[in-house]
């Protein structure tokens, strides 16, 4: 929980000093993210403490350079690496991502289910219905869920609909044993 509060609050002052100085910092952190999942090395050279500072930060330098990153993503990811944050990066990633949709006025969300891909209805309804009661236009992407055997959950930042019959038989068994 604690790591949750620092990340959203570097993620927050990095948006504020960022629209100060008019920089798409979603976008750059996106490119840098990409990047950093693509190669397992540069995966582990970062997040790993195996390596040393200066070694983390001569391989980032040039990764960042050939992206053409500015020097706040550049002096921030100093930063996170010299005070042996790095870990926080993907909530802080995420959080920046959440802040910019915000400020675009929209929302994301995923739906899951079973099946390999959605009726293109049923998720037009679940969009129309979280727009209606969110009053913002909400992205969703769709994610098989192995875990689920029947209905979709849908989950938009806090808030979850579940209509899975995983959810509706719990909620059944606690009915019976709670009468």
């Amino acid at each position: 929980m604690k790591e949750q509060i620092i990340a959203k609050a570097y993620a927050q002052s990095l948006v504020e000093l960022s629209d100060e100085l008019k920089l798409d910092l979603a976008s750059e952190l996106t490119k840098l993210t990409e990047t950093i999942n693509k190669s397992n090395n540069l995966e582990t050279l970062l997040f790993l403490e195996v390596f040393t500072t200066e070694e983390k930060l001569s391989v980032l330098d040039v990764v960042m350079a050939d992206l053409g990153l500015s020097n706040i993503t550049k002096n921030f990811m100093h930063f996170l690496i010299q005070e042996k944050r790095i870990g926080l990066m993907p909530m802080i990633f995420k959080n920046v991502i959440v802040i910019d949709d915000h400020k675009k006025g929209f929302l994301r969300g995923t739906i899951e289910g079973s099946e390999d891909s959605i009726p293109a209805n049923i998720k037009d309804n679940l969009k129309n219905y979280l727009q209606a009661k969110l009053g913002k236009e909400t992205i969703l992407e769709y994610k098989k869920n192995e875990n689920v055997s029947a209905g979709y959950k849908v989950t938009v930042e806090d808030l979850q609909l579940d209509a899975t019959l995983e959810n509706q038989l719990e909620k059944f068994k606690e009915s019976v044993l709670n009468s």
